[in-house]
C-alpha cells in the first residue's frame, strides 16, 4: 500500500515512481478507490515533471493491462492500424480505414472522443443516425471477420483506466502531456493485437504540440513504445496549422469523408493526407512491396469506389442511416474585415469556437449538437475580398453568436502579402522492425 498524497508529492518534487507505484495508482483509481481530486493533481504533477522512460513503460502497461487484450489469431492476416494525435477537422480515419480494409487486411478501428479542442471520430460517426459504436466483443469479433474494419468505442474490457483517465484529462487541464498522450494512445493499439501501426503526430497551432521539436519527440517516444513490444511502427509528422478540409463539426465532416469516397477531388488536403496515411499502412501492413504500390493501391481502391462500398458495408452493420445525416436549421456567416491574403489561422481558437457552437463537450456531461460546426471557405495562401465569407458557422445556439463571431475573427490572420501554404506533410519516421 502507498499513501495517494505521498505519490503525487514524489511526482510534484520532480522524482520518478517505481513500477509498484504505477501500478497502485492505476489500479486504486481505475476500480474507483482514488478520487477524482487525486488523480487530477497527480495528471497535473506528470504536466509539469513528465515521465522518464520507464515510467511512460509502466504507465503504458499499467493501462494496457488494466482490462483485456483482443486477440485475431485465428483470422490469419495482418492486423494494421492508425491513429491521430488529433486536430481541427481531421477526419483521416473515416477514409483511410474502409481504403485499407478493401485492401483484405483488418482494420481494428478502436476510437475517441473529442479530447479538449479537437473532434473525436466517435463522435462523428454517431452524428450518422442510428449508428453504434458500443458494441459486445463477441459481435464486435464477428464484423471484423465479415467486413475487415469495425468502427468502435472502448469497451468496459479494453483499458478502462485509460477511458476513465482520458475523460478526466478533457475537463483539467492535462491534455497536452507528451507522456500521458503516448501511454494512452499506446496503450489502447497493443490492446488491439496488431502488428502494425502507422501515426499521424501533428503540430501546430491547432495541435496538441505546438512546435515541430515537440512532435518529433512525441513520435519517436510513441515509434519506441512500439518497437520495444516487436510491431511495425511508422509515424507521419503533419500540419495543423490550419483545420483540415472544408468542415469541422461531426455530421459536417462525414458528408466531407462521403464525398471524398464517392470521388469528390474538392477537399484535395484531407483526401491526400488519407492516401499517404493509407499507403503507409498497406505497406507495412506488406499488401505491397513498396511504399509507391501502397500509394497506388490506395488510389485505386478509392476511385473504383471500392472504399465508399466498404464504409456503406459498416453504416449499416452498426446500424448507421447515412441518407439520414442531420443538418442545422441555422447558419451564419463570419466575413472578412479587410482584403489580402490568408496569412495564418490560429486553429485552436477555431477548434473552441465549434465546442460553443455545440459541436463538442465544455464538459463530460455535454451532449453535443451532431449539426453544430464551421465551414472553411479560405485556406493559408488563399486570397479574400472585404466582405467575403471566411467562416459559415452550423449551429442551433445563436445566444453563442457574438462570442463565436470574434472568436473566428481573432483566429485568422489577413496580410497585403503572397503567403505559401505550408507542407503537409512534414517528415516521416520509418519503421525499425
Amino acid at each position: 500500500m502507498f499513501l495517494p498524497a505521498e505519490l503525487i508529492k514524489k511526482k510534484r518534487n520532480g522524482h520518478s515512481h517505481s513500477k509498484d507505484e504505477v501500478d497502485f495508482l492505476i489500479k486504486e483509481y481505475s476500480e474507483g478507490r482514488l478520487p477524482d481530486y487525486q488523480m487530477s493533481a497527480w495528471l497535473m504533477a506528470v504536466y509539469f515533471n513528465g515521465l522518464d522512460r520507464n515510467e511512460l513503460a509502466f504507465l503504458t502497461s499499467s493501462m494496457l493491462h488494466s482490462g483485456s487484450q483482443l486477440n485475431f489469431s485465428d483470422l490469419s492476416k495482418t492486423i494494421v492500424d492508425k491513429h491521430s494525435t488529433g486536430g481541427v477537422g481531421d477526419k483521416t480515419s473515416l477514409i483511410l480505414g474502409p481504403i485499407v480494409a478493401a485492401s483484405g487486411l483488418v482494420v481494428p478501428m478502436i476510437s475517441g472522443r473529442g479530447l479538449g479542442h479537437t473532434g473525436g471520430t466517435l463522435d462523428k460517426l454517431e452524428s450518422i443516425p442510428g449508428f453504434s459504436t458500443q458494441i459486445p466483443l463477441d459481435r464486435y469479433h464477428s464484423l471484423i471477420r465479415k467486413h475487415n474494419l469495425i468502427y468502435i468505442g472502448q469497451t468496459q474490457e479494453i483499458c478502462p483506466a485509460d477511458k476513465k483517465i482520458y475523460a478526466l484529462r478533457d475537463v483539467t487541464a492535462t491534455v497536452e502531456s507528451i507522456p500521458l498522450i503516448c501511454a494512452s494512445i499506446m496503450s489502447k493499439k497493443l490492446a488491439e493485437g496488431l502488428d502494425a501501426l502507422v501515426l499521424d503526430v501533428k503540430w501546430g497551432s491547432g495541435a496538441f504540440m505546438k512546435t515541430i521539436e515537440d512532435a518529433e519527440t512525441m513520435a519517436q517516444k510513441l515509434c519506441e513504445i512500439g518497437w520495444a513490444q516487436n510491431k511495425r511502427v511508422a509515424a507521419l509528422i503533419t500540419d495543423m496549422n490550419q483545420p483540415l478540409g472544408r468542415f469541422a463539426g461531426n455530421s459536417l465532416e462525414i458528408r466531407e469523408s462521403v464525398e471524398i469516397l464517392q470521388g469528390s477531388l474538392q477537399y484535395p488536403d484531407t483526401r491526400e493526407l488519407s492516401l499517404q496515411l493509407s499507403a503507409h499502412m498497406l505497406h507495412l501492413g506488406k499488401a505491397t512491396a513498396t511504399l509507391r504500390d501502397g500509394y497506388q493501391l490506395a488510389t485505386k481502391l478509392l476511385e473504383s469506389g471500392q472504399a465508399f462500398e466498404k464504409f456503406a458495408q459498416i453504416c449499416r452493420a452498426q446500424g448507421g442511416r447515412l441518407d439520414e445525416l442531420p443538418t442545422s436549421k441555422q447558419k451564419f456567416d463570419v466575413t472578412a474585415p479587410r482584403s489580402g491574403c490568408v496569412a495564418s489561422f490560429n486553429a485552436e481558437k477555431l477548434g473552441v469556437a465549434s465546442i460553443l457552437l455545440g459541436a463538442g463537450r465544455k464538459a463530460t456531461t455535454d451532449v453535443i449538437d451532431p449539426a453544430s460546426g464551421i465551414e472553411f471557405h479560405r485556406k493559408i495562401g488563399s486570397q479574400v475580398s472585404t466582405g467575403e465569407p471566411l467562416f459559415t458557422c452550423h449551429s442551433q445556439r445563436l445566444s453563442s453568436r457574438d462570442q463565436v463571431t470574434q472568436m473566428l475573427l481573432d483566429s485568422v490572420a489577413i496580410s497585403d502579402g503572397q503567403v505559401n501554404s505550408p507542407t503537409l506533410i512534414l517528415k516521416v519516421m520509418e519503421s525499425q522492425i
